[in-house]
């Protein structure tokens, strides 16, 4: 390349979307009814089926480092009392769509589904047999924090059906887990993956961070091999997003003890080459797998797909969400259920679908979006033929192929003809070459993480 990873990595250390969607969800509009959004249900088709997000906004204490929508609750009785307004939403869900239809995916996340009671688990997957067809081939995956999983609850979940479990380590050092607050030793994680595995799931995903305070390369590295040791199918490995703007919390994380942008570059870089090293196969942006792994070969066949849940396989059009703060799609456009709790249980006593946020959907939209995901997905992107498709002529995008020049320059990216290519040293800037096609981005971007 024609520039130098520290200068690469301060030239580019902008804030630009993740691209889990298109538009992003900053741009999605508020709304003080579920009217849109029902006509979109109606619309659905009922033998494509559907993919579930089911949101548990508790956790027993507030890590620091935290983005997600959660609240701190030392009692179970509100876990209780909101499982319930689930349930309610389920059926104003179900009899909002135009048939019953399959769920081949459903996605619990939070906060910490952890902290479900066993009996919680077999309910509400009982309650979503009641009004969706799901089967043995569905994938039923639930993010787990090992620091409040017990073994019963492990075969708990297995026993109601869960096959996929996404275990957040984030750091084993034990520095970097106290200013983050989140103690959480290497044999309380490597004790869970050995009940998972016992009770039959297999398919374990682990997330890990770099960008955290105090961490190192060195560190980073000896976190890999650690995690690489329980025998994961799958990494996430994200940079800390640190917006004490948008999380008060993140004011207790400590700034001096931050990576800076050449820090977090090399962190980003061992962590994926010792992965490699280790057998996993890069997909996307910032995930790994093994070679046989079904995300490996979606990869390889180009049907890999991006949702709200990042990278996946799950091919489906349309994720509808359940629970406080969830975000889901359908063709016609984006939906996110209201944040604050009283919302959420206001509008549910009132029959009504509790949506706070939509995004209809421009032609503009989607084909920008179907060019965005190429990027993330393929790395690779063939303008013209994505014009001809989306029935637009062949220099709609003229403007950005003249702002990509620089990006060319520097090596993030090659353009011939039209066909837009990223080298594997452009495989960690990646959002940034999509940002150029991203008309929504100026009046956002503070609102985003960096690009590294």
């Amino acid at each position: 390349m024609n520039v130098s990873i520290a200068e690469k990595s301060e030239k580019y250390d902008l804030r630009v979307p993740r691209y889990t969607s298109y538009p992003t969800s900053p741009h999605f509009l508020d709304t003080k009814t579920d009217a849109d959004y029902r006509a979109w249900l109606k619309d659905l088709d009922p033998t494509v089926g559907v993919s579930l997000y089911i949101h548990i906004p508790f956790c027993d204490e507030m890590c620091s480092f935290c983005g997600c929508y959660t609240k701190i609750v030392k009692r179970y009785d509100p876990i209780t009392e909101y499982l319930n307004y689930v349930h309610k939403e389920i059926e104003l869900l179900a009899e909002a769509l135009p048939a019953r239809m399959t769920a081949k995916h459903v996605h619990w996340g939070g906060g910490s589904p952890t902290m479900l009671k066993a009996e919680d688990w077999r309910s509400i997957i009982d309650k979503l047999k009641q009004h969706f067809d799901i089967d043995e081939s569905s994938e039923l995956a639930v993010e787990l924090d090992p620091r409040t999983a017990t073994e019963e609850y492990v075969k708990a979940i297995s026993e109601a059906g869960i096959n996929r479990a996404s275990i957040g380590v984030q750091d084993f050092h034990e520095e970097v887990q106290v200013a983050i607050n989140r103690i959480q030793p290497f044999d309380v994680t490597k004790n869970v993956v050995g009940w998972l595995k016992k009770y039959g799931i297999n398919s374990i995903n682990f997330d890990l961070l770099y960008g955290l305070p105090f961490q190192t390369t060195e560190r980073v590295l000896d976190m890999v091999d650690r995690a690489v040791s329980l025998d994961p199918k799958r990494f996430a490995v994200f940079g800390y997003a640190h917006v004490p703007w948008m999380k008060s919390h993140m004011k207790l994380i400590p700034e001096e003890a931050l990576p800076n942008a050449k820090e977090r570059w090399e962190q980003m870089e061992a962590a994926a080459n010792r992965l490699v090293e280790h057998g996993f196969v890069k997909v996307g942006l910032d995930h790994y797998a093994r070679p046989d792994d079904e995300m490996t070969l979606a990869m390889k066949e180009e049907r890999l797909h991006r949702n709200f849940q990042g990278y996946t396989v799950d091919n489906n059009p349309v994720m509808l969400p359940l629970g406080a703060s969830s975000i889901g799609q359908t063709p016609t456009g984006y939906i996110a259920n209201v944040q604050p709790l009283h919302d959420y249980k206001r509008m549910i006593d009132e029959g009504i679908l509790p949506i706070g946020r939509t995004c209809k959907l421009t032609d503009e939209d989607i084909l920008r979006r179907a060019v965005i995901e190429q990027i993330m997905c393929n790395m690779k992107v063939d303008l013209p033929k994505m014009c001809r498709d989306h029935n637009v002529a062949e220099d709609f995008f003229a403007a950005e192929e003249e702002k990509l020049h620089p990006l060319v320059e520097d090596g993030l990216c090659t353009l011939e003809n039209g066909v837009l290519t990223l080298p594997e040293e452009g495989r960690p800037l990646m959002r940034m070459v999509a940002s150029i096609f991203d008309t929504y981005l100026q009046k956002g971007q503070k609102k985003h993480s960096r690009a590294v």
